[in-house]
Parts: C-alpha cells; structure tokens; sequence
C-alpha cells in the first residue's frame, strides 16, 4: 500500500460539501427525492473536523493485498449501504432478496445502513483502512468519485472473476468502463444517477425543450431557468453541449463552459443555480426548464401530469453508486457471491421495482415487466439503447484540479 501525506481539504471545497448536503444532491432523501449522490445531513461540524484531520490525496495503487479469506468457514458478509437502497417486505419485517440469498447459499448477511454521505462515511473507515485494519465490512456502496479515490489508495481488493460470472457478463456497457476502474476489476455499480433536462409543458406553452442551448440561449425562457449546484452536473451537461466529452476534457474546455454559462447569468437567463429546491418552482411553473436529476422528475410526474424530461442530443451525465470489498475484508469471497447474486436479472427487477433507480444490469426488462410494466418502460429506470449511448461520466480529478474548478464554479454560482 502506497504511504501519503495527509491533505486539507480547501475552503472552496468545504464550501461545495456544505452546498451539496443544506441543498444539493446530499440533502435528498432516498424515497421522496431519489437522489443522485450522498444522503442524509452531515453537521457542517463534522465535514470541519474531516477537513482538518486530512483526506488523502487520490495517487496510484495496485491495490489491497489479499487478506487471509474466511469466507470457507464462516458463513457471513457484512454489508454497509445506504438507507432505502434494498427491497423491503409489505410488513418492513424483512428484505426478500437478502432472505433469498442466504436460504440459497446459507451465507447470513449482517446488512447495515450505516451510509447517510460519502465523505462522513469515509471519515469513518479512512482510520482504519490507513492503518491496514479490517474495517468490519466486507462489501461497501459508495459513490463513484469516492470509489475511485479508494481504488486509487490500495484500499480495494481485486476481484475474482471467476465468483462473479452474472456480473461479469451483464453489466451494462454504459458502466462497463470507468476511467478510474476500466473492466471492474475492483468494483461492480449497485445503481447509475442520470442528470436529464426537465420542464414543466405549461409554463413553456406547450413547447418541449431537449439542449443545453435552449435553456442558455431562447429568449422565451428568460429568467426561467435553473441550473443545479453541483459542479460535475453542470459543467458536464454544458461540456456535452459544447461537443465536449466529460470524461475527457482540458482545462480550457472546463473554462469555455464556465464562460458560456456566465454569459447567461449576466444576461440574466438563468434564474438561479440550486440544489433539489428546483422541484417546486418546477412543479408551480415559476422555473419552465432546468437541469435536474432523473430520480426528482420520477417522483414529480407521480403528481404533476405537466412534468416532462428530455434527453439531449449531445448526451447527458450520469453518476454511480458502486459495490467495493475493502482492504483486510474478512469474507472476501461471499462478499463476491453476494455482488454476482443482484446481477441475476430476476433479482435485479427486485431491487429497480423497489429502489427505481437506474438498474446496471442487462437482460433485467423481462423479469422487472413481471412486476410493473410501467416501470419496464421508464427508460429514466431501464435506458433503452439509445439512450445509454447518450450516457458520460464526469472524469475523475486531481487535488489540484478539483480545488481549481470548484473555485470557479464558486464564483459562477455566487456561492
């Protein structure tokens, strides 16, 4: 494992931390607004005390060593996710589809929802994973930029391809290749976020709106637009509109993005840059489009027949939460049967029909059509072809990069 130097964490990236969890992505919660990166309220106390006592930087690893498996013997995996991300029974008194797998394997799942944000969470087992501890998991869910930076540590075990043939061969093509992953050889995506552009069909008078363009550029939108807070959203779906790729761009195609979203705030085309808050000036009409998270408009179409989205052209981004063993996980293999069991298809149409979250795992339409036929048709849940080749993924970035942009796209948004 590869020695580091504590970082600080800058006050420009404090500063995005405290927007995303008072208002943004990490202030969603699982059920009422499907959120699209961390959950739950981290006290901004306690992103000061994760800042002081130093994230590690993101450098090179080969990853864990291998620690010794008892999975032979000891019939059990420990399983750290987030809150409302596994089905429940009608009576909340047990979870099918773990019930399944342990009746299946005699494998005992001690499942725990011990992940309300990412960098809370990581806070938490940094010490340890440091240290070359055992953790006391052995399969964690995190979010893509933080299983990267993980990954990139040593602090992820390689995976066994021959205990994970399901996942191997039915992971979606969109989430078969991460820059900071390429193949899956340490991590499997649990689910993917889109970022789509939304609107409401009343306050744009019948007019559908479906680019980047329209929302910077149509006269008839003015000072009804919305762009979201978070920096990877946004920036990513204007790269995208520019002909830019997300996963591949320079500092200076980062900065002709800033530029072109600029001149729409001093034209006063955007109304505001927001967390999940745009929801209901979406819904009341006072915002006609904006970008937004497909989870937000899954629930907002429940209610409001007006609620549209579009997928542009030029592309859309998309985040993902993502399965990991740790390094010293004790039950490394089980951990393996466990991720290669939610890649069956049937099990897999559990879970969407549960979570409704976009679903990484081929062949699932069939199975989850036996379940609810409208939600084998949501392509904001299943993306048909078509759509997942619109799909990119924001790169991953440097200390050095991440500080620079945020303090850019700080200046944009007036935070």
């Amino acid at each position: 494992m590869e020695s580091y130097e504590p970082e600080r964490l800058s006050p420009v990236q404090l500063a995005a931390m405290r927007r995303s969890l008072t208002s943004g992505r990490g202030a969603l919660t699982r059920r009422s607004l499907l959120r699209a990166s961390g959950m739950g309220a981290l006290a901004l106390g306690g992103i000061a005390t994760l800042g002081a006592c130093g994230i590690p930087p993101a450098g090179r690893a080969e990853g864990a060593a291998a620690a010794d498996d008892h999975s032979e013997k000891e019939k059990e995996v420990a399983f750290s996710n987030w809150t409302e991300y596994m089905d429940v029974s009608d009576d909340e008194k047990t979870r099918p589809t773990l019930a399944a797998f342990t009746k299946r394997t005699g494998i005992r799942v001690k499942y725990t929802e011990d992940i309300n944000d990412n960098v809370e969470f990581f806070g938490k087992i940094k010490p340890q994973l440091a240290a070359g501890q055992n953790t006391g998991r052995d399969l964690i869910c995190v979010t893509d930029w933080l299983a990267a930076r993980i990954i990139r540590l040593g602090w992820a075990q390689k995976l066994d391809p021959s205990n994970l043939p399901h996942a191997f061969a039915n992971v979606s093509a969109q989430f078969r290749t991460p820059d900071w992953d390429p193949g899956r050889a340490y991590s499997y995506p649990w689910t993917g976020i889109p970022t789509v552009i939304a609107y409401n069909v009343k306050a744009t008078g019948g007019r559908k709106v479906d680019s980047v363009t329209q929302l910077l550029d149509d006269p008839k939108l003015k000072g009804r637009v919305s762009f979201l807070s978070e920096m990877r959203d946004t920036i990513g779906m204007t790269l995208l509109d520019q002909g830019k790729d997300p996963g591949k761009f320079t500092d200076t195609d980062f900065d002709g993005a800033i530029g072109r979203l600029q001149k729409a705030v001093d034209k006063k085309q955007i109304r505001r840059f927001t967390g999940n808050d745009y929801t209901a000036d979406l819904s009341k009409g006072d915002i006609a489009a904006c970008v937004g998270w497909a989870g937000d408009i899954i629930q907002l179409q429940a209610d409001n027949p007006d609620i549209k989205f579009a997928i542009p052209a030029a592309g859309y981004i998309t985040s993902s939460d993502n399965l990991l063993v740790p390094a010293q996980a004790r039950h490394k293999t089980n951990a393996e049967k466990l991720i290669d069991y939610y890649y069956e298809p049937p099990v897999a149409a559990q879970l969407a029909a549960y979570i409704n979250y976009v679903c990484p795992v081929d062949g699932v339409r069939d199975e989850l059509a036996k379940i609810d036929e409208s939600m084998a048709s949501n392509t904001l849940i299943l993306p048909d072809r078509e759509m997942a080749a619109k799909s990119r993924s924001f790169r991953s970035l440097s200390t050095e990069e991440e500080t620079a942009y945020e303090e850019k796209f700080a200046k944009l948004i007036g935070a």
